[in-house]
């Protein structure tokens, strides 16, 4: 018959309870932040899946910064067309 002493003392003491409740609340804490990470970014919304989508803001060309120099009276007419003559392609031949 087997007497008193039914763990045969497993864990050396009665401390072994610190580090299993500890596990049990890191367990629990890592399983509720995963679950809060998820749900905050089910809410944010995503980039278009498509290549298609509209590019970034591009730069003005040359020529557009021209036209505005010359609406806002940067330049004279006469040097806006030597500048807009310059910057016209040339055809090849």
């Amino acid at each position: 018959m087997h007497h008193g002493d039914w763990n045969n003392n497993w864990g050396g003491g009665s401390w072994w309870w610190v580090p299993m409740a500890l596990m049990m609340v890191a367990f629990w804490g890592g399983l509720i932040w995963i679950a809060v990470n998820l749900i905050r970014r089910s809410g944010e919304p995503r980039p278009p899946m498509s290549d298609t989508a509209a590019p970034a803001a591009t730069r003005p060309s040359a020529l557009e910064i021209l036209a505005e120099r010359l609406a806002r009276g940067e330049i004279e007419p006469d040097e806006y067309r030597q500048r807009f003559e310059v910057l016209q392609p040339t055809p090849r031949e």
